[in-house]
């Protein structure tokens, strides 16, 4: 359905065009309505928290994408080489900014937007994209209402009924829990859209939840949760929530003495999060996209790339480990140019047309989207905080048949 409409959409765009006596893509400049190549340059807009709760994950999400753009600066499309600038608005980790901020890239004329990191504020955006005929490609954006019910988001990573999943499974096989307290702050929909998925998968294997919790935004004191859930009998604490909040919850879980693992998904992914559990006497397991170690050549240049420049540095956490959302960034980047070179177009409506049958063979795995514009994925990486070496360590590849 998302190829049929896609295909629709761009012949009637195709359409209006040939009438209105438009001139060709390569030689445009936007005028409003229309978002084409402008002389020898494409945009990419890159549509990312730079700021805010996910500020941390914003960055080095886009650093991949920045790495990316210095490796393959550029794209030929129908015969012509065309320099691919990147365009980034910060939507500050916040629904109510992701439209404005959407307006930016809207304005600066892209072929396609890349991000964002929170589904949530994808969400947000999403029809704002639409609305402007623009395509999107999710990078680390896991809830299933990124893409559903729309022609125009698409994405790479694997999606939250298959994490909620995974991370059930690692509980119960690696954990040995039978008793789970839930936490995700109130209103979240990528934090209450996991925990379901979480508790789902936690009745067919016979986990109880013996907590159910919702702290408000802003949140900073994490103690009475923690209590309830000592309180409880858990076993373990499943709590998939953005890095600020990560961060305080394990500081205060070390402080109180809780002795029972601290279980995430891939928000917790992150060098502040590793910070705060280092020296700590705390527990840390999370599910996420890559772990570092499996391509040595991209590694080595990522970490020439973000040693080489302090912002660079700065931007990953103050030092050069590679960050799982890095490298779908730099995977989304060559999506977008694999998109661009099927259309054989800078035109949005052509790129949206072609991305539904764009494949790619990425760092974190081959690329392909389904019907819905998700990816097929069927593998995740299960990681742990080393408290003493300030790494995270490689626990195990979990799979689950879809």
């Amino acid at each position: 359905m998302k190829k049929i409409l896609a295909l629709l959409l761009a012949g009637c765009m195709a359409f209006a065009l040939c009438a209105c006596g438009s001139a060709p893509a390569e030689d445009a400049e936007n005028t409003g309505d229309e978002t084409t190549a402008a002389g020898d340059t494409i945009v990419i807009g890159v549509f990312e928290p730079l700021s805010g709760d996910n500020g941390a994950g914003g960055k080095q999400e886009a650093l991949g994408m920045q790495y990316a753009n210095s490796v393959q600066p550029t794209v030929e499309i129908d015969g012509k080489e065309y320099t691919v600038k990147l365009e980034t608005a910060d939507n500050e980790s916040s629904t109510d900014k992701a439209v404005s901020a959407a307006n930016t890239l809207i304005s600066k004329s892209p072929s396609v937007v890349l991000g964002t990191y929170g589904s949530a504020v994808a969400i947000a955006g999403s029809d704002t994209f639409a609305d402007a005929g623009i395509p999107a490609i999710g990078v680390t954006c896991t809830n299933p209402q990124v893409t559903e019910g729309n022609d125009h988001y698409f994405r790479i990573c694997f999606l939250d009924p298959f994490q909620g999943t995974v991370l059930a499974n690692f509980a119960k096989e690696e954990l040995k829990a039978t008793k789970v307290y839930c936490l995700g702050q109130l209103g979240n929909d990528y934090d209450q859209g996991l925990i379901n998925y979480f508790k789902e998968a936690s009745k067919d294997l016979d986990i109880e939840i013996v907590g159910d919790d919702d702290f408000p935004e802003n949140n900073s004191d994490f103690t009475s949760y923690l209590t309830n859930a000592k309180n409880a009998g858990a076993e373990v604490i499943f709590a998939p929530c953005s890095i600020s909040y990560a961060q305080l919850i394990v500081t205060q879980a070390a402080s109180q003495g809780i002795d029972m693992p601290l279980l995430a998904s891939d928000t917790w992914d992150n060098n502040t999060v590793l910070a705060a559990a280092q020296g700590k006497d705390v527990s840390v397991y999370i599910s996420t996209f890559y772990a570092e170690g499996g391509d040595q050549e991209f590694e080595a240049g990522f970490k020439e790339f973000i040693n080489s420049n302090s912002e660079n540095k700065t931007n990953n956490g103050g030092n050069d480990m590679i960050a799982a959302v890095s490298v779908m960034g730099y995977d989304a980047y060559f999506t977008a140019l694999e998109a661009l070179k099927a259309a054989g177009s800078a035109d949005p409506a052509d790129v949206m047309a072609a991305l539904p049958s764009v494949t790619h063979s990425g760092i974190s795995g081959d690329i392909a989207f389904d019907e819905t514009g998700d990816a097929v994925r069927d593998t995740a990486f299960i990681k742990t905080a080393n408290v003493t070496n300030n790494v995270w360590d490689f626990v195990k590849v979990q799979q689950i048949a879809q």
